[in-house]
């Protein structure tokens, strides 16, 4: 398959996507995920039900915008492949780390508007919060495996953990910066200046101290 081939099926594959979440996180909003079936989320999105579950596990699923197969390796891979090749950490992680958070972030085109209902879902379905709130934590023990694997750490190492966390509770505050702002910025925008500071703060701390980050 030609890369023009590979880059037409990522679109529609992104496109139905958003599709499906959309209308899930809608209907959800409005009938709860009780209220309406995986054939008539089908048939509102214009799929079949075999399409449906090639993308999502369930409906609780569509709706929080988790997809069967994800839709970062790309920039995985590239963080990854960044790694330090001598000892110590890598003194570009945290930045690389952060890159990976922006582009999941664009992947997701997320805007406030079409965030409202996601809101309303979990409103009526609030056992959906609890569910947002174990991805978050999944994620970032993601993260940190992704950050032992590129950095030759052993299982379990601290820093790994430490570092996930940190660019994590950034993309956490820009989030609800970005939700809640009634100015035009972009997540990208509020992201970059959220991290930023906390690199302020880090090389400050490092010239304080005397100590490598």
């Amino acid at each position: 398959m030609t890369d023009s081939a590979d880059g037409l099926r990522e679109r529609r594959r992104a496109e139905t996507t958003r599709t499906l979440i959309r209308a899930a996180r809608r209907f959800t909003a409005e009938h709860g995920l009780a209220g309406f079936t995986v054939e008539e989320l089908c048939a509102e999105a214009d799929v079949s039900r075999r399409t449906f579950f090639n993308y999502f596990a369930s409906k609780d699923d569509a709706v929080l915008g988790i997809p069967i197969e994800r839709a970062d390796a790309a920039a995985v891979a590239r963080f990854v492949a960044g790694g330090s090749e001598g000892p110590g950490l890598s003194p570009n992680l945290l930045t690389d780390l952060a890159v990976l958070a922006e582009e999941r972030w664009r992947a997701l085109d997320i805007a406030p508007d079409t965030v409202q209902d996601l809101f309303r879902a979990v409103e009526k379905e609030p056992r959906l919060l609890a569910r947002m709130l174990e991805l978050g934590a999944e994620g970032e023990r993601y993260d940190a495996q992704l950050i032992e694997q590129r950095e030759g750490l052993d299982a379990g190492d601290l820093r790994a953990e430490v570092a996930a966390q940190i660019v994590g509770a950034v993309v956490r505050s820009a989030a609800g910066e970005f939700l809640a702002a009634g100015d035009s910025d972009t997540f990208i925008e509020i992201f970059e200046r959220r991290i930023g500071a906390a690199r302020d703060l880090f090389s400050t701390q490092t010239a304080l101290t005397g100590r490598p980050e």
